[in-house]
């Protein structure tokens, strides 16, 4: 009489397959939170950065920089200022200790006009500020009235720099650099 039997792995075999999917979700564990503490996608809501990003950009950030660079001017990062319910993407103009000055539309930063050919709009006149230790002077590149909430806003204000999320690095979709200020020497 021949019975069938199922077949039953070895015992040997059943557990290098436990090991194996283990250690596969373990590397997808490890693998997700440097992902998510490394790099992030964000979307671009609104029209404060135009022309240099559009509504509905997809943008690729790095997170890994804010451990280990200062933001300098001209970085556009993305902020989660605890005085906002939502992210703001915006360009750094601004950083500890520099004067900022905004008259007849110019932008000064240390007395020096900003070389921005990536603007649009003009800016209203604002009293110098200078910023504070731990804190950036941000707006975007939309310079109309009202089109952005950003430094330039008593509301808002200057920004810590412990709101930062990250550095835009370039547009996913649709896939595009984004445009940095010209150096002058």
């Amino acid at each position: 009489m021949d019975e069938l039997t199922p077949d039953i792995p070895a015992p040997g075999k059943r557990k290098s397959e436990v090991w194996g999917w283990i250690r596969f979700l373990l590397l997808l564990a490890l693998a997700f939170i440097l992902i998510n503490n490394m790099i992030g996608l964000t979307k671009v809501s609104g029209n404060s950065m135009n022309p240099s990003l559009h509504n509905g950009n997809v943008l690729l950030l790095n997170k890994l920089s804010l451990f280990f660079s200062s933001p300098k001017y001209g970085d556009v990062v993305v902020l989660k200022d605890e005085r906002l319910d939502y992210s703001i993407i915006k360009r750094v103009i601004g950083v500890p200790g520099d004067h900022v000055l905004i008259t007849g539309g110019v932008i000064y930063v240390n007395g020096s006009p900003l070389a921005e050919l990536y603007t649009v709009g003009k800016s209203e006149d604002m009293a110098e500020q200078i910023v504070a230790n731990g804190h950036l002077f941000v707006v975007g590149d939309n310079r109309t009235l009202g089109e952005s909430k950003d430094s330039r806003d008593p509301a808002l204000g200057q920004v810590s720099i412990q709101a930062l999320k990250g550095y835009a690095a370039f547009s996913l979709f649709p896939f595009h650099a984004i445009p940095k200020p010209l150096e002058l020497k």
